[in-house]
């Protein structure tokens, strides 16, 4: 199987269209028949993902509405081709054709306009815009539902920083943690989301833009999830969350703070708790040992980059004219991703968690009705 736009060995998902194209989508292949499954388990997400909702993210007015064309029937999955599509309603591309010859600092225009002779659709950034995360957001949350429904696997995620303003740790509370989309920032912690949100409108006020971190976490994994060496699951999963736009850095557990530690600091060690089930005290691994999982909460957070299209004038070329050129990047965009990221972080983190609970023969190709024998 070839391509960048497709991922995944046995849930395979297959994303399609640009941002001011006519639509956005994604088609999944793998997923088992049986798991029931409407558009509203799919615009959930999406409707947490869609730009326009606040003032601390893109004025552009996209109702992403999904519609589910086929591998669904009777209200169930058929084992069939799952293709899913929303259409683009709001994109204004006059902004950028004015500016086709002249890359934007931060933007992927110059090296799209290389790889692709010219070619490429460079109207709202087109394959290279944030607006295609809504199609990982739609494979993502047939995965979610799917692990939920099988092996009772969850997935959450967060914003936990953004421009140097960190949650603190006490205030990461199961009940905040579930109240953290009564913010515009999508964290747990009220304080530090206030400060959030003021630096982010802050930076709007500059024509800047900030940058953030992401936390997600997965309860209820199962021991032994991933393939190593090259499809372990941090490989498989770093591979997919750097497909998400902006992002630079992905860690697991402890991540670059336990490389400044001693082993016996870093170590968790084994215990048996009441019930039989075998833990670690601590969870520096982040749930993941060897690339396998090891049955503690898998641990991600996930670096994303200030917004690259600002306000504020920034030097660059014109391409055509091979000259020094000013910018002032026009259009509606978002000073910060974060507050968009947790809905999608979760749902990458979803797919590839289906992918391997599938290869390990954990979901079988049809599930079995309840109550049925």
């Amino acid at each position: 199987m070839v391509g960048g736009n497709i991922i995944g060995e046995r849930f395979v998902a297959v994303s399609f269209g640009e941002s001011h194209g006519r639509c956005v989508g994604m088609l999944v292949d793998g997923c088992p028949a049986g798991l029931l499954l409407s558009e509203d388990d799919i615009q959930g997400q999406l409707d947490r993902r869609k730009p326009g909702q606040s003032a601390v993210t893109t004025q552009r007015k996209e109702e992403d509405r999904v519609e589910i064309l086929s591998g669904v029937f009777n209200g169930f999955t058929t084992g069939a081709p799952i293709c899913m599509l929303i259409w683009n309603k709001d994109a204004d591309s006059r902004a950028y054709e004015a500016i086709k010859n002249i890359p934007r600092p931060g933007h992927a225009d110059y090296p799209a306009m290389v790889k692709y002779g010219g070619f490429a659709d460079y109207r709202g950034s087109g394959r290279f815009s944030g607006r295609l995360t809504a199609t990982l957001v739609m494979a993502g949350a047939v995965a979610q539902k799917l692990l939920k429904e099988t092996l009772g696997i969850e997935t959450v995620a967060y914003t936990s920083e953004i421009g140097g303003i960190k949650a603190a740790g006490n205030n990461i509370t199961a009940e905040n943690i579930a109240r953290r989309y009564d913010n515009d920032v999508r964290c747990p912690d009220p304080a530090a989301a206030e400060k959030m949100r003021d630096a982010i409108l802050a930076a709007r006020r500059d024509g800047d833009s900030l940058g953030g971190v992401v936390e997600c976490t997965t309860s209820n994994l199962p021991v032994g999830l991933g393939e190593p060496i090259f499809a372990s699951l941090e490989a498989d999963l770093s591979k997919a969350l750097f497909g998400i736009p902006a992002v630079k850095a992905v860690e697991f557990g402890s991540g670059f703070e336990g490389s400044k530690r001693r082993g016996s600091e870093n170590n968790d060690a084994y215990y048996i708790k009441n019930d039989g089930k075998i833990v670690t005290r601590t969870n520096n691994s982040g749930g993941i040992l060897g690339g396998l999982s090891n049955g503690m909460p898998l641990i991600v957070r996930v670096a994303f980059k200030p917004a690259a299209s600002i306000a504020k004038s920034q030097d660059t070329l014109d391409i055509s004219t091979k000259s020094q050129a000013r910018l002032t990047v026009p259009g509606r965009h978002d000073p910060c991703v974060v507050p968009r990221a947790p809905p999608i972080v979760e749902c990458v983190v979803s797919m590839v968690l289906a992918d391997h609970a599938i290869r390990a023969g954990l979901v079988p190709p049809v599930l079995k009705k309840k109550g049925s024998a």
